[in-house]
């Protein structure tokens, strides 16, 4: 087998169904009389994010998010919306657990990630945010993130770099992976096995000084949610990747 047939075989293996009769998707008709408890006149649309929407889920990741947006005539802050959101969860027995700008939940043994986002006006469809590890709130545009990885034709190398991570039980938040790895592969060719190495060289050389900037929001540096700590694993990991002599040895 050559390497990229083991890497095409593990994301066959991995593939998601994003269909739109996905089973995962009914997990949003289950919670939403919870989500209409929580956000009453103020819920303004619930729908899929993040990996799911993007083409780059894995399998065995979680396996939707659901970005829940309200409008901007709620008067809590954001930090307050987040965590009223958690303890509506917790009331309903779904055990919920923080993220950093999402919350975890398990609906009928499926991996939901809550992200709650207050609308800044109703003729744009950007949002505040609240980001847990540095306690504040950032403007952002989820449509954007989702055109911006959908588009890039990276699809097939983010999953391998993020079941990697996953594997390596790395604290390398899922859209600076994208966001990585699009960077990396700008401009280049190339077989999935020459991307997916281009891209670990990338981690290698040029990811621990880089600033992963937020393509909705230019004074949203993503890449500030990493500590000095996660950098460096990432990078004694990939020290570890490319020394290796089998791809078997890198990714499962």
């Amino acid at each position: 087998m050559t390497a990229d047939q083991y890497l095409a075989s593990i994301l066959l293996r991995e593939q998601v169904d994003t269909g739109l009769m996905s089973p995962v998707r009914a997990v949003q008709n289950i919670i939403m009389p919870a989500l209409i408890t929580w956000g009453g006149e103020h819920l303004n649309a619930v729908h899929p994010s993040g990996s799911f929407a993007k083409g780059t889920a894995n399998r065995s990741g979680t396996d939707i998010d659901l970005f829940i947006s309200v409008a901007e005539t709620v008067p809590n802050p954001m930090k307050e919306v987040y965590e009223t959101l958690f303890s509506q969860m917790t009331a309903r027995g779904y055990a919920p657990k923080r993220q950093n700008v999402s919350i975890n939940i398990n609906v009928g043994g499926y991996s939901v990630d809550l992200v709650p986002g207050k609308r800044q006006n109703a003729y744009s469809s950007d949002h505040s945010l609240y980001r847990r590890r540095a306690d504040t709130w950032t403007k952002t545009n989820v449509i954007t993130h989702i055109s911006r990885v959908a588009a890039s034709g990276c699809a097939d190398e983010i999953r391998i770099l993020k079941l990697w991570r996953d594997q390596k039980g790395l604290d390398f938040p899922s859209f600076c992976i994208e966001l990585a790895v699009i960077s990396a592969l700008s401009g280049r060719f190339g077989t999935l096995s020459e991307r997916v190495w281009a891209a670990f060289e990338y981690l290698h050389d040029r990811f621990p000084s880089a600033r992963i900037v937020d393509p909705a929001n230019t004074n949203n540096i993503i890449s500030d949610d990493l500590t000095a700590q996660d950098r460096q694993r990432i990078h004694t990991a990939t020290v570890v990747a490319l020394r290796s002599s089998n791809w078997d040895q890198i990714v499962k």
